[in-house]
């Protein structure tokens, strides 16, 4: 977090496939002994972000915040993401990049068992983020066997918005540490972190979404008419 936050960045390149501006940094300081940076990261400056109609600008922020919220729950499931106004381009959020097996995703992911704790608590965070846009590849598989999500830019508008892939355990009942987790970060509210990220409103929705689950104690089921994003993955 440390390196994210005040590490020298120098653009490497600009990621492929994103309908925003999103480029590859490396961390250059400090550096190993070889002189090779210690750290990756993904930069998404706010100046790169095409306007939406649905959506404020500021997606970034979001991005931000949906690591806050995975860490004040407990939930690794976000890699560490941090706001800098310092950056090459101008204020945006800074990700630790996923050295991932790039031919996973959601889809090949679900074929093995091991993996299906993981996703469930996913479709968990996603329902309290109201993630609008978890594509199958926006799970990550690292070399350790860890499942990442990424691209958290439309979470967390006020209005219902869900729409994810991971509908395969809609209904069923969600895990005691996840229910306690959620209990939690509702009796607590947000930590100053994750609510310097978001509006009250946004903050309010959010708590909404937790205290729906809390009440259900099942993970979500699809309830408008647009539940999946395009493209799948």
């Amino acid at each position: 977090m440390r390196l994210l936050a005040s590490g020298r960045l120098e653009i490497e390149g600009r990621m492929p496939w994103s309908s925003n501006g999103t480029f590859l940094c490396s961390v250059g300081e400090p550096v190993d002994p070889a002189g090779t940076p210690l750290l990756a990261a993904v930069y998404k400056p706010l100046r790169a972000e095409r306007p939406l109609w649905d959506f404020p600008g500021g997606l970034y922020r979001r991005e931000v915040a949906a690591y806050e919220l995975a860490a004040q729950l407990g939930w690794q499931l976000v890699p560490e993401t941090v706001g800098r106004e310092d950056a090459p381009l101008g204020v945006g959020s800074v990700q630790r990049f996923v050295a991932a097996d790039f031919e996973q995703h959601y889809f090949t992911l679900l074929d093995d068992e091991r993996h299906h704790p993981t996703l469930r608590r996913m479709a968990a965070f996603d329902a309290v983020a109201n993630n609008a846009d978890r594509k199958g590849g926006h799970c990550l598989l690292d070399g350790d066997g860890q499942i990442w999500g990424i691209d958290h830019g439309l979470c967390f508008h006020t209005e219902p918005k869900l729409r994810t892939v991971i509908w395969d355990w809609a209904g069923e009942p969600m895990d005691e540490q996840s229910i306690d987790d959620l209990a939690r970060l509702v009796e607590t509210g947000p930590s100053e972190t994750l609510a310097r990220w978001l509006t009250p409103d946004e903050v309010s929705a959010m708590l909404t979404r937790a205290r729906r689950l809390l009440r259900r104690r099942r993970l979500p089921e699809p309830r408008s008419d647009r539940p999946f994003p395009w493209p799948l993955v």
